[in-house]
Formats: C-alpha cells, sequence, structure tokens
C-alpha cells in the first residue's frame, strides 16, 4: 500500500503485537507454541494429535485465540494452557540491533499488546535486547483473556495506559486484528510476511483492507525509512 507516512510529530504511543511482528514470522519460535497448543489440546482432552490440531484452528477460526475456545468450550485453566505453551526455547531469536536502535529513535511510548503472556512478552524482548523501550505489556490476562480482535479489549487497552488513540499507531503482523484499532481512531501498520496467518489459517482471502493504513514486510526498515535513522 503506497500512503503518505504517519506525521511523527503526531505519534505520541507506538503500541506493537509481540509475536510475528517483532520478530521474523520465519523464525522458528511461533512454531514452537503452536505445537506445543497441540500437545496440550492432545492431552487434557484425550485426543489424537490430528484431532488436536483441527480442534486448536477452529478455536482459533470461531474465537479469535484457541485459548479462549479451550476456556468456553471445555473450561480449561488459562494460566495452565499459558505456562504449557511457552515453555519454548527463545534462544532460536537473533538479537535485534538495528530494532533496538530504531526504537531508541522514535519519539513517544512503546508498548506491547498481545494475545501472549506477558512472561512470554519478557522473555521474547530480553532476548531481542529490546525491552528496555516498552512502557507496559498488556497481555492476555490484563484483557480478562477476551483476545484480539474483539472490541472490547482494545478499549480495556487504552483505558488502562492511558493511550489516547488519535495519537497511536498500532503495529500487527494480522491484519484483522487492526480493525477495531482503525475503528477507534489508531494509525494502523500490517507487516505482512508471505503465507501470512490470517490467509492461511483462516483459509480466505484478506478482503477489505481499509482499516490497514500501512503495509511493510520489514518492520525495522520501515521504522528506520520514517525515523531517518
Amino acid at each position: 500500500m503506497h500512503a503518505a507516512p504517519p506525521d511523527l510529530s503526531r505519534i505520541e504511543s507506538w503500541v506493537f503485537d509481540l509475536d510475528n511482528t517483532l520478530y521474523p514470522a520465519s523464525s522458528s519460535l511461533f512454531p514452537q507454541i503452536d505445537v506445543r497448543m497441540r500437545r496440550f489440546i492432545a492431552e487434557r482432552l484425550n485426543l489424537p494429535l490430528d484431532e488436536a490440531f483441527r480442534l486448536q484452528k477452529r478455536y482459533y477460526k470461531e474465537f479469535g485465540t484457541t485459548l479462549r475456545g479451550l476456556m468456553l468450550v471445555h473450561r480449561i485453566e488459562p494460566e495452565a494452557f499459558l505456562s504449557f505453551v511457552h515453555d519454548i526455547d527463545c534462544t532460536v531469536l537473533d538479537a535485534a540491533p538495528r530494532l533496538d536502535r530504531v526504537l531508541a529513535a522514535l519519539p513517544g511510548r512503546k508498548l506491547i499488546f498481545t494475545n501472549g503472556s506477558e512472561r512470554h512478552a519478557e522473555n521474547v524482548l530480553a532476548r531481542l535486547g529490546i525491552a528496555r523501550h516498552f512502557e507496559g505489556i498488556f497481555d492476555i490476562k490484563a484483557a480478562g483473556f477476551i483476545p484480539k480482535p474483539q472490541p472490547e479489549c482494545y478499549r480495556a487497552m487504552v483505558e488502562r495506559h492511558a493511550v489516547d488513540p488519535r495519537a497511536a499507531l498500532m503495529v500487527e503482523d494480522i491484519a484483522r486484528n487492526l480493525v477495531p484499532a482503525a475503528a477507534i481512531g489508531m494509525t494502523t501498520l500490517w507487516v505482512r510476511e508471505e503465507g501470512d496467518r490470517d490467509t492461511e489459517v483462516l483459509g480466505q482471502d484478506q478482503g477489505d483492507l481499509g482499516h490497514v493504513h500501512h503495509i511493510t514486510d520489514d518492520l525495522t526498515a520501515w521504522l528506520e525509512r520514517l525515523a531517518a535513522v
């Protein structure tokens, strides 16, 4: 999408998704989470792995996250799920010195807004070497386990962190998660990679992208151009 870059002078809050956004989706981190979700479902619900996989993806499609489906349909304790699926090897991630530099150059506050857990976010940010830039983490627990793209969790995030949506930019790897952000007045940036999860998991085209103001396949380079570093 060819659009004028946002006016840096008016952006007060930079709201970043975590997984597959602050690190490349091509890394082998999120696939670890995906496999552990499948294992958790198989073990808790006594299902073969292939059936657990189908249920995992169906709940993601229907409820926004697999966890939400497991909570509503099977009364799964969310903390047990999050602890299990985020018990992964973060050393597969490389440090991100370029991203570290450009985050330092961006004026304003930086926040994490994730459907994952705060502990997982802290582990990822530490491994990337960028934790120092983030004022806060709004995780799935802070959202009352109501995931993106449900509008109520966006309202909760802006209230908790006193974010003015009209002076905020939200960055996401899942285009549909930017719909509520745009609806409340945020500028939106979609970090799109080949075989993005919206199409892959939901099995459909992106459709109307009127809620997406900017698109990039390289977040760090896009921010560098914006901040001229």
